[in-house]
């Protein structure tokens, strides 16, 4: 009985103790100098989102590559995805409206299952056809001058978002880019 009311006494003596006393905890302490002015520079690099225009042939193994340049900071913990651009429409206003998907992407054709597909690095980013047939019977519009969008998406505000990462609108719009703000690159 004894430890009990010990062990109780020492528990309301603690949350006495560590209570305030009206409204004061305790003494104020004194304000520390301001710190100089940084210097004024470049902003802390942005997420980023850029289109690269490609040739899939047999020279290239039927694949393409996209070496991230100074522009662009990708860190290994990073999101990078790729899209391709699958199709256009006319909008209300008559200006074409891009349809994106996610890769990757499979097709159905004659000679069999097309699959665009993607790897990356922090480095680059790897492109590649995959199928179940011999890739030099495709004909130029599944291999020629193929559009793809890469976004890098930091890891650390990825992660607590809810983001569509299938919808391009939703990603641009979370890493508040505009159209006009995709840097286009052509790859040789």
């Amino acid at each position: 009985m004894k430890k009990i009311t010990l062990v109780l006494g020492t528990f309301l003596t603690l949350f006495l103790v560590s209570c305030e006393i009206n409204g004061v905890d305790g003494r104020d302490g004194f304000d520390g100098r301001d710190g100089s002015d940084g210097v004024d520079g470049v902003d802390a690099p942005l997420p980023k989102v850029i289109d690269i225009v490609g040739t899939f042939d047999a020279s290239n193994d039927f694949g393409i590559r996209h070496t991230f340049d100074n522009s662009i900071e990708v860190l290994p913990t990073d999101v990078v995805l790729v899209y391709i651009l699958w199709d256009q429409v006319d909008g209300s206003d008559g200006e074409p409206i891009d349809i994106w998907r996610l890769l990757p992407q499979t097709r159905i054709l004659d000679q069999g299952l097309l699959i665009y597909n993607y790897e990356h690095t922090f480095v680059d980013v790897d492109i590649f056809l995959e199928s179940d047939f011999d890739l030099a019977t495709l004909l130029p519009g599944d291999t020629d001058d193929q559009v793809f969008r890469i976004a890098v998406l930091p890891a650390e505000t990825t992660s607590k978002s809810n983001i569509d990462r299938s919808d391009i609108s939703a990603v641009m719009s979370f890493l508040n880019m505009q159209e006009n703000d995709v840097k286009k690159i052509t790859l040789d």
